[in-house]
């Protein structure tokens, strides 16, 4: 074996554990990455999982919300307004109540 085939094996091969260590490190950060997104997806998949619970219930609501809108439907306008009003009333004031805390 010449001298030059052996400089290029060489070089491969340190090539190659140079590649290793890449390719774990990216796995190493990619379970960490992971572990990040399971922890920010927690209270979502709970909130889900608190409406599958109630599904029946939510069901039953929403048959009962579409009978009275086919019935009324300016009621379930007026009644959207006022949910989305109070819903933003809502949030001014958790936020109002952040500032002074």
């Amino acid at each position: 074996m010449t001298r030059r085939h052996r400089d290029l094996r060489r070089a491969r091969a340190e090539r190659k554990t140079e590649l290793i260590a890449m390719i774990e490190q990216q796995r190493i950060d990619m379970l960490v990455e992971a572990s990040r997104w399971h922890q920010a997806g927690r209270s979502l998949d709970e909130g889900w999982q608190r409406l599958a619970r109630y599904r029946g219930l939510l069901y039953v609501a929403g048959g009962a919300l579409l009978v009275g809108s086919a019935r009324r439907p300016h009621s379930l306008v007026r009644l959207a307004r006022r949910l989305a009003a109070g819903g933003f009333m809502l949030n001014r004031a958790r936020l109002l109540l952040r500032q002074f805390r």
